[in-house]
C-alpha cells in the first residue's frame, strides 16, 4: 500500500482508498483490464463502489500520467501501468492484449528535429501463440 501512497503524493494527487485499490488493480492484474472489468472484480471486496468512482481514479490517474489507456480493440478503453515506453499486441481471436518490449527507432531522429517526444504508441494486430496453436 505504501508504494502507491507513494505514486500518488509524487504526482501532487489526493491519495484516496478507491485511487490506491485502482492502482493496486492495475499493477497486479497486468492484463489491460477495461474500466468495466476493474470496476467488477473491485466491487467484489466493496460493494459500495460505484463505476462512476472507477472511472473517475482512472481519469485522474491518466491526467496525471500515472497510468495510460489504449484504444488497441476499437471503442473500449483499457488500462496499463507500465511506464517504459513499449507497444501493444491485440490477438482478434481472444482479445488478449500483450506487452511489445522494443523501442521505436524514430524517436532520436525526433530529437534531431527539435521534437520531444512524451509518447509513442503502437498497436500491432493478429493472432496469438495459443490461439494459433488452438485451432491447429
Amino acid at each position: 500500500m505504501e508504494k502507491y501512497v507513494k505514486i500518488l503524493k509524487d504526482n501532487n494527487m489526493k491519495i484516496t482508498s478507491h485511487r490506491i485499490n485502482v492502482l493496486r488493480y492495475l499493477d497486479k492484474h497486468c492484463t489491460h483490464p477495461t474500466a468495466d472489468q476493474i470496476y467488477t472484480d473491485l466491487k467484489t471486496n466493496n460493494p459500495s463502489l460505484s463505476k462512476t468512482t472507477v472511472y473517475n481514479a482512472l481519469d485522474a490517474l491518466e491526467s496525471h500520467g500515472i497510468i495510460q489507456a489504449i484504444t488497441i480493440s476499437g471503442s473500449e478503453l483499457h488500462y496499463d501501468i507500465t511506464h517504459e515506453m513499449h507497444h501493444h499486441f491485440y490477438c482478434k481471436k481472444c482479445g488478449k492484449i500483450i506487452d511489445i518490449e522494443f523501442c521505436c527507432p524514430n524517436i532520436n531522429k525526433m530529437s534531431e528535429y527539435g521534437h520531444e517526444v512524451e509518447e509513442v504508441h503502437g498497436y500491432i494486430k493478429g493472432i496469438c501463440k495459443k490461439c494459433i496453436k488452438k485451432g491447429s
